[in-house]
């Protein structure tokens, strides 16, 4: 089977997912043809996967979010004026999809939550099948927990949702743990995609430190302020501010430059984890047996589902703040058998997905429903 990937380029969730599911198809036989990935003028494609991934990687700009510099909170308003902004290279970037999938002719493409994918499956219809997988389809699962009073932010994430996955045959949804499918959206609910590095790894539980993931610079504040308030508390805290490794502010307070192996090294070793609600550190995290204190980005409504659905299945405890008073109470009652469980459900992935791309490229006489006006008129249902 030869497959094609279409990935959004924002962030390292999407993109270390599309490196995992590759190692999967080239272990079964499947041949990865390239990606291309969503990127825009400010944002290029990142270089830990183009080192990473062995096939050819097309850029082709996306609109992307944007965040308030100061408190690197979402801000849709800007976000939505930029897509407007960009309408006429978006519609030149949907051509250039098309014209590439037409040309290269995949068995099937895998959209890792680009918008490309959706819009470009919803008006201008390649003939090749396509489906989807993020962890935000579980949006459309009746069973997800989403935060009270956020229903503006709610919608614009179910717009933006349904945005990426016009088209597609089915709706691979990443989940924390096993749940139900949902026929009615075509959603299958899988394993989380964990990059090999992890999976390798041997956690160990005899030291005293908590490691800190900050890329938020208010974030960095309330760490300095947890720090003041539990200054015997050893901790070590990746941030993007850091210039090297192991910059020493006292005897319990250590920062270090962001760097993705070294960052699994400390994850495997230390108590447990404070960073925000990302899908992806918090699963690999749980894979590891870490409890997790789980603060999402301000204004980021994926991340707040993120942190109630992991809170639910008992990864870790979600704070609005830096809160080590909360992390310790929740330390007591973490399961150690989750991690355990985990591991079963992500080890039944390797099976679920190549049964995915099969049932994708296997023809059916029915229509998958996912052209663009009935996925509206449902849209405006729901």
């Amino acid at each position: 089977m030869r497959v094609l990937f279409l990935v959004q380029g924002e962030g390292r969730g999407h993109l270390t997912q599309a490196l995992s599911l590759a190692q999967i198809l080239q272990m079964a036989g499947h041949e990865v043809i390239g990606a291309i990935v969503g990127v825009t003028t400010e944002r290029s494609v990142p270089t830990f996967f183009a080192d990473k991934f062995t096939a050819p990687i097309l850029p082709i700009f996306s609109p992307g979010l944007v965040y308030n510099a100061g408190t690197n909170a979402l801000d849709p308003f800007k976000t939505t004026l930029l897509a407007l902004k960009t309408m006429k290279p978006f519609w030149r970037s949907l051509q250039q999809v098309r014209d590439h999938i037409e040309t290269e002719r995949p068995d099937v493409v895998v959209n890792f939550y680009e918008m490309l994918g959706g819009m470009t499956y919803a008006l201008l219809r390649p003939s090749v099948p396509m489906i989807c997988i993020a962890h935000q389809y579980m949006a459309f699962h009746p069973n997800f927990q989403r935060p009270k009073g956020q229903w503006f932010y709610e919608q614009a994430f179910k717009i933006n949702t349904r945005l990426t996955c016009f088209g597609a045959k089915e709706l691979l949804a990443l989940s924390f743990d096993e749940q139900a499918n949902e026929p009615r959206e075509r959603l299958r609910v899988v394993p989380p995609l964990l990059r090999r590095e992890v999976t390798e790894l041997k956690p160990s539980f005899t030291t005293d430190f908590l490691l800190a993931y900050v890329t938020q610079p208010g974030l960095k504040v309330e760490l300095q302020k947890a720090h003041q308030q539990h200054p015997t508390q050893k901790m070590d805290a990746f941030h993007a501010e850091a210039t090297g490794p192991n910059q020493i502010i006292d005897n319990t307070l250590t920062y270090h430059a962001i760097d993705g192996n070294r960052f699994l090294e400390f994850m495997a070793r230390c108590k447990a984890i404070v960073t925000t609600a990302g899908f992806e550190s918090v699963c690999e995290a749980a894979y590891l047996g870490k409890p997790v204190l789980m603060i999402p980005q301000p204004n980021h409504f994926e991340q707040a589902c993120n942190a109630i659905d992991g809170q639910r299945a008992g990864v870790g405890v979600a704070s609005d703040t830096f809160d080590l008073n909360k992390l310790s109470d929740f330390l007591p009652q973490y399961d150690i058998q989750l991690s355990e469980r985990f591991r079963a459900w992500h080890g039944r992935g390797y099976f679920m997905f190549l049964a995915a791309l099969n049932r994708a490229v296997t023809p059916t006489s029915k229509p998958s429903g996912g052209f663009f006006w009935p996925r509206v008129r449902h849209l405006l249902r729901s």
